[in-house]
């Protein structure tokens, strides 16, 4: 009764070095051509990346992301950092498509490099990036051609912390305690609660948050990896640290929840 049936295959199309796969049940109107200029929109992103975490404490902001970068559901990419150093005031974060991310940032390095040949002494502020982007990213959805991203900048301006967030259709806010992806559900209840507790932490007490929070992302979250960066930003200057990794234990399963002691 069963000699009729034929099941559809796993990839059509694929898997083929250089093309791309088509996932079965997926609408394929993935990518829109125009036949003036050749130019390709897509309309979902490709490899993606997760969570991303940011916290201001006392005289300083930090941001914290994984490095895995995933195809669909596969974790293809182990080495995606998403954590990148702007100048020394400034700090960028972002998630979603990892190729947008890229392009971002290299757009922000040359806005850097013609900076500095100015040589007037002015670098770009954490305030007139955010505010930027917000431009950039709302114009490109304006386009029907958004950026795939969640932008998130920390810095330091006139010696006090500010972190504020964009996202692919131009929206944006500021806060004390922000996230994006999964991390909004585990990380900024946590988050807030130690704020509570402790209004005025040090950068070392919101490190071990920020730790405790990626170790919590890596056993709740099936798209973070064990493998993160953490950007540090204080009057003191900006770096980038990492990549550090999470250990796969399930006690962080109670110690991290808010409510539990």
């Amino acid at each position: 009764m069963f000699s009729d049936y034929s099941a559809p295959p796993m990839w059509q199309n694929g898997p083929a070095l250089g093309k791309y796969y088509d996932f079965p049940n997926v609408s394929t109107n993935k990518i829109s051509h125009n036949s003036t200029n050749g130019k390709q929109r897509y309309h979902t992103p490709l490899t993606t990346g997760t969570s991303v975490i940011g916290l201001v404490f006392n005289g300083g902001v930090i941001l914290a992301a994984d490095t895995a970068g995933y195809y669909g559901s596969m974790m293809r990419f182990n080495d995606c950092p998403r954590i990148f150093q702007v100048n020394k005031y400034t700090i960028l974060g972002a998630g979603n498509d990892y190729a947008d991310i890229q392009y971002l940032n290299d757009i922000i390095k040359q806005k850097i490099l013609d900076d500095d040949l100015h040589n007037d002494g002015i670098a770009l502020k954490p305030k007139s990036l955010h505010s930027w982007l917000t431009r950039v990213l709302y114009n490109r959805r304006s386009q029907f051609d958004p950026l795939w991203i969640n932008a998130f900048v920390a810095g330091m301006q006139n010696g006090e912390p500010f972190l504020g967030t964009v996202d692919k259709l131009g929206t944006a806010y500021e806060d004390k305690i922000l996230s994006f992806g999964f991390g909004t559900h585990i990380s900024v209840p946590y988050l807030r609660q130690e704020r509570e507790k402790n209004p005025n932490m040090t950068k070392e007490e919101a490190i071990a948050c920020i730790k405790t929070c990626m170790d919590m992302l890596y056993v709740r979250d099936a798209r973070s990896g064990a493998k993160y960066n953490i950007g540090v930003i204080s009057n003191e200057g900006s770096e980038v640290q990492g990549p550090f990794e999470s250990v796969g234990h399930w006690n962080i399963a109670t110690h991290g929840t808010p409510g539990q002691e």
